[in-house]
Order: structure tokens, then C-alpha cells, then sequence
């Protein structure tokens, strides 16, 4: 068995690999950029882990866990576009740096050698693959518009936002679980449990991330706190400041989402404390660390080989970071 950490330094040598052709460079020049800045490759990783809960790790599981990581990377190049960010990951985006048209195509030609790397594998564990790659990808385009249409949306639910998540970000992370344990030879039963355990982990990781963003410690976070809150971006947290607040409370909330006032993050997160968020999303954390861990516990392997998953799941879940 192998940490995460070992498989990241595996994977990261399979990835130096040439993926796409040399010309024309104005095309893929900016696909070779944005890989480049890197990121946690936590998706193949996953991928990897999944198959190696079951066995050895399976040839084509590298196939995979490239096009996972390609098809994640497709995403985020469309999501800065249509977010209009000027960074990621610290570094210029793809359409400011090389212009919104190229960004479009060097984007979509990512998604398409995804599915190249996809059809290298066995034409017997093809179908299944790429049936839950293709629902997962659908997913994935839901969520990023449910998103959007949230942002002209007053009156967003907190099991929409869930809902939310659940297809933007939880899905890509449970099904690199699962496809990983279906070419170890896991069963459908098997391959069904990981997936709640990678979906329920998606989740705690993002309600984590907006706990950090309001709460976090700005020198280890690496982000300025309150980031969310300057945004008016609608988080788990301020959609359940929403629903407990008083009508006062409430009227507050909703103008400071409307203002640019410089103590706006301090008067927000006073009506969160006075409404009882940061407890409430540390016990809601809980909740989907719990639901991941009982998925695991049900997954009949020797105890030992779900290590590695387990302390991915605190180094996610228990970050300050």
C-alpha cells in the first residue's frame, strides 16, 4: 500500500509524459501552461487509491487517472473565463494570458485527449468507465450552472447549495474513487460504497473550505479571510446565517451583501456569531466526515489497506489550510 503522498510522486512522473502534439504551439502552448502551475492532483490520486483498496495497481489505471485529471483541468480553464478571474493558483489565467478565443479551444482540446487517454484501456473495462466518466463530466456541467444561477438568486436553499456542490465538485472526486476500485476488480457493490465515501468527502471538503475562508488562520490559509464574504459569494455559511437570521439580523445580512463598507467581513461575521454559524459548520463538517468514514468501514478489505484513505480523509477534513 502506498500513501498518497508516494502515489503523487508516481503519478507526477507519469504526467511529465508528452500529452499533446507540438504544433500548432499556439493551441497547446496553453494547455502545456496551465498544467503547469500545478495543483494538488488530488482526483487521480483518488483514482489511484480506489484501485490500489482492492489490489495491485491495475496497468490502465494511469489512463484514467490522466484523463480525470485532464477533464478537471478542462474545467477549471472554462470556469476562470466564465468567472472572469485574472488568477489561479497565484499565476495568470489561460484567457488573460493568451486570450479569451485560445483559452476556449485550449480547453476543449484538453477535454478531447481526456477521452484519448480514456479509450487506451481495455476494451472490457471500457464501457463501465466511461459510462460513470461521461454521467460525472454531464454532473459537472450542471453544478458549474446551478452555480451561476445562484449568483442572480436571492433566495437560494441551503439543500440547493448542497445539491450544488454535490454535482460541481463531489461527483469528480466519487467517481475517481469508484473507477479506480472497479478496475481493481472491485464489485458494484464495493464500487457504490467508495463512491459515498469520495461524495460525502467532496462535501466536508467544501464546507471545511468555507469554514477557512471565514475562519481560518490568514497566514497558514494563504488567502486573505473573508474572501467569500467581500465576494457576496453565496457559502454554506451565509446561506445558514440566511435561514437562522431575525428579520434584523436578515435586513443587516442583506445590505452588507450589497455594500463595499471596509469593515464589511467584521459586521458579517459578528451576525454569523450572533446566529451561531462557526459551530454549526464545524458539526456540519462532522456530519459528512462521518457519513465518508462509515461508506470505508463498509468496503469488506482488510482494515489496513483503507489506511491511506483514512488519513486522507483527516488530512482533507482536519486542515487548516
Amino acid at each position: 500500500m502506498h500513501s498518497f503522498n508516494e502515489l503523487l510522486e508516481q503519478f507526477s512522473d507519469f504526467f511529465q509524459t508528452q500529452k499533446f502534439p507540438e504544433t500548432p504551439v499556439a493551441l497547446y502552448d496553453p494547455c502545456e501552461y496551465f498544467l503547469g502551475i500545478g495543483g494538488k492532483r488530488i482526483r487521480p490520486i483518488c483514482c489511484l487509491m480506489g484501485n490500489e483498496l482492492f489490489g495491485g495497481l491495475h496497468p490502465d489505471v494511469w489512463n484514467v487517472a490522466m484523463a480525470i485529471e485532464l477533464f478537471h483541468n478542462f474545467t477549471l480553464i472554462h470556469d476562470d473565463i466564465m468567472d472572469k478571474s485574472d488568477l489561479r493558483r497565484g499565476k495568470v489565467t489561460v484567457h488573460k494570458k493568451y486570450g479569451e478565443e485560445t483559452a476556449v479551444l485550449s480547453g476543449d482540446v484538453m477535454l478531447i485527449i481526456a477521452y484519448t487517454y480514456l479509450n487506451k484501456i481495455d476494451a472490457s473495462l471500457l464501457r463501465q468507465t466511461m459510462t460513470l466518466f461521461n454521467k460525472t463530466a454531464t454532473e459537472v456541467c450542471e453544478g458549474q450552472q446551478h452555480d451561476m444561477d445562484f449568483e442572480k438568486r436571492n433566495d437560494v436553499q441551503l439543500s440547493e447549495y448542497i445539491e450544488m456542490i454535490t454535482l460541481k465538485t463531489s461527483v469528480l472526486l466519487a467517481a475517481s474513487l469508484s473507477m479506480g476500485a472497479f478496475l481493481g476488480g472491485a464489485s458494484n457493490s464495493s464500487c457504490e460504497k467508495i463512491y459515498d465515501f469520495g461524495k460525502n468527502l467532496g462535501i466536508g471538503f467544501q464546507v471545511q473550505d468555507d469554514y477557512l475562508d471565514a475562519y481560518g488562520n490568514q497566514d497558514k490559509f494563504g488567502k486573505v479571510i473573508g474572501g467569500d464574504i467581500r465576494r457576496n459569494k453565496k457559502t454554506f455559511l451565509m446561506l445558514y446565517a440566511l435561514e437562522k437570521a431575525n428579520a434584523e439580523q436578515k435586513r443587516a445580512l442583506e445590505a452588507l451583501l450589497d455594500s463595499d463598507a471596509d469593515d464589511k467581513v467584521a459586521r458579517v461575521l459578528d451576525i454569523f456569531d450572533q446566529v451561531g454559524v462557526k459551530q454549526w459548520a464545524l458539526d456540519l463538517k462532522k456530519q459528512y466526515t462521518d457519513k465518508a468514514l462509515n461508506a470505508l468501514d463498509e468496503i469488506v478489505v482488510a482494515e489496513e489497506r483503507k489506511l491511506p484513505l483514512r488519513e486522507l480523509t483527516f488530512q482533507l477534513l482536519s486542515r487548516d489550510v
